[in-house]
């Protein structure tokens, strides 16, 4: 089964889409950012979301508009900076090794907090840990000893009593059951000992003794002598967030670390913050690259009596900054931190209806949670991507961009309202973008799955494009699911017959499709032989991008048998 497009009125005509493609198609060329050998400092230097976003836009409009349909590549855009050993430079290799040996003597020597009680603490739970082993050990070797003196004294002494081997087997038992209740308490530590954490109510709980073997991130180990594969992957992140200065990137994880123990990070995930913030952030799909995508609806602040019980006073907008922090933990969760793997996610940051900046606690706030992801938080962000970007917040990043390393700032990229689908492209598929936003994304949306193609079709300026999808065989149910970037164009759905004499049906009524709009699906069950007409009238001076899916399901009296465009 094949679409045919056709454009008006500069040509008439069609081109075929075949049924069958190789996927993806052997020349498929993977699209790369224009380089600028003119000027060789800026090769070495990361480019800001801002100077990305110009320059596919370049690139995208400098072509001639094509009205055939093609099928969409699904290839990565970007890709993060190696975690394999083997393709480190010498000097970051280096780096790495200087780290691991910091780390290890720090772990070993009981230096790696700051704080003189931590590190007091490990040492002890270390100290009598291995102690209480070794008395255990101990006290049951003395305790088989004694038995097997009893047993030679008592062969010895054949002609004792039956009360003197009675006892003798007593004195063993006792002997035995006494070793057995003092080995026990192996497992117990002084209270005074153990680490208290507090829920978010204030409650205390019990929690097992730090030791070595327990200092770890994020669920990996940090004792490099342990040999876990995740260990370089966790320095790797906080030597670049330093740009490969060793003792700044370990002062860097001392602080997460202890900055972590102070506030009961680990716990922070089994927290329950309110409906309120429920609402304000999810996690939905992955990028071209398979990591994690979090969404963040800033517009849920924009309640005044949401924002009063969120920012109100100090105290609550702590609560919010560990909500934040709950959110990245919940997104870390997902990552597997393998040198070859998943280790960053991508955040997508929706500023529409989000409170202006006369709001002054939100902005505080804001700043606030920009800082503890940038320092506790390194290299977990592979892309900051902010859409539907009011004007006024490119002046308040303008006085907040000082605050920031230039790796982070490096990772910012703005979409205003009208090219928020054209930009979540450029990193994420379209069958992962939520509908709401352009892309083919439903909820509980069983009819369609990445094994079907994406076709694409671009309307030059001032121009119709029709896609036609055939019906020859009666009863047959057409599904079509179509975005346009950025929209405003008029579109209508039709059915038109093959018999001339019947008359074309409308499927949708045609209307003008503003920028806000999300993608349509929809579907058609044909009664004769014939096609469903699906028209864009581009009237701008722009021309527009069509990202479009469909299939055919024939139905029969035993089955319904579907067809995949």
């Amino acid at each position: 089964m094949a679409a045919e497009v056709t454009s008006e009125p500069s040509q008439v005509g069609e081109v075929v889409v075949p049924e069958k493609q190789e996927y993806p198609p052997k020349d498929a060329k993977e699209v790369k950012f224009a380089e600028q050998p003119d000027d060789p400092k800026k090769d070495h230097e990361p480019k800001t979301g801002e100077e990305l976003v110009e320059e596919t836009k370049i690139d995208g409009e400098a072509g001639e508009a094509s009205s055939s349909s093609t099928v969409i590549v699904r290839n990565g855009t970007f890709k993060e900076e190696s975690y394999l050993l083997s393709e480190l430079k010498d000097p970051e290799k280096k780096a790495l090794i200087k780290l691991r040996s910091l780390l290890q003597d720090a772990i070993l020597e009981n230096t790696l907090f700051k704080d003189a009680k931590d590190n007091a603490q490990v040492a002890e739970n270390a100290k009598s840990t291995q102690k209480q082993s070794e008395e255990g050990k101990n006290k049951g070797s003395a305790t088989a000893k004694e038995g097997k003196e009893e047993e030679i004294h008592a062969n010895e002494t054949d002609g004792g009593t039956e009360a003197q081997k009675h006892g003798g087997k007593e004195k063993e038992d006792s002997v035995k059951k006494e070793g057995t209740q003092e080995e026990k308490p192996s497992n117990t530590v002084d209270k005074g000992k153990e680490i208290m954490k507090p829920d978010h109510e204030g409650n205390e709980k019990e929690n097992p003794p730090l030791t070595i073997e327990d200092i770890s991130l994020w669920g990996v180990p940090l004792l490099p002598s342990k040999g876990d594969e995740g260990t370089d992957v966790i320095l790797l992140k906080f030597l670049r967030a330093r740009e490969f200065e060793v003792n700044e990137a370990f002062d860097m994880l001392r602080n997460t670390l202890q900055w972590r123990k102070k506030f009961k990070i680990d716990s922070v995930l089994d927290e329950d913050f309110g409906s309120d913030l429920d609402s304000a952030a999810y996690i939905s799909g992955v990028d071209r690259e398979g990591r994690p995508v979090c969404y963040n609806l800033y517009g849920v602040f924009g309640d005044e009596d949401i924002y009063n019980r969120i920012f109100g006073t100090e105290e609550r907008r702590e609560k919010f900054l560990r909500w934040r922090s709950q959110q990245m933990e919940k997104g870390i969760q997902k990552l597997n931190f393998k040198p070859d793997g998943v280790s960053s996610l991508v955040q997508i940051n929706d500023l529409r209806n989000t409170p202006g900046p006369a709001w002054k606690e939100l902005r505080l706030a804001t700043k606030q949670a920009v800082g503890l992801l940038q320092d506790n938080y390194p290299e977990l962000v592979a892309r900051n991507i902010f859409i539907n970007v009011p004007f006024w917040y490119y002046a308040f990043n303008a006085l907040s961009s000082p605050f920031l390393t230039q790796r982070t700032k490096s990772k910012f990229v703005f979409a205003r309202p009208a090219r928020v689908t054209e930009t979540l492209l450029r990193y994420v598929a379209v069958e992962e973008i939520p509908k709401h936003y352009g892309g083919f994304k439903r909820d509980n949306n069983s009819e369609f799955s990445f094994e079907d193609e994406v076709h694409e079709v671009t309307v030059k300026a001032s121009s119709t494009e029709s896609i036609e999808i055939p019906a020859p065989e009666v009863g047959t149910t057409l599904l079509w699911d179509l975005t346009v970037l950025g929209w405003e164009v008029n579109y209508k759905e039709e059915f038109v017959p093959d018999d001339e004499g019947s008359y074309t049906l409308i499927v949708q009524k045609g209307r003008k499709m503003g920028w806000q709009e999300g993608s349509i699906l929809n579907s058609f069950t044909n009664r004769e032989p014939g096609k469903v007409v699906l028209t864009i009238d581009n009237g701008s001076f722009k021309k527009k991008r069509v990202l479009y899916r469909f299939k055919t399901r024939t139905s029969s009296a035993s089955s319904a048998v579907l067809v995949a465009a």
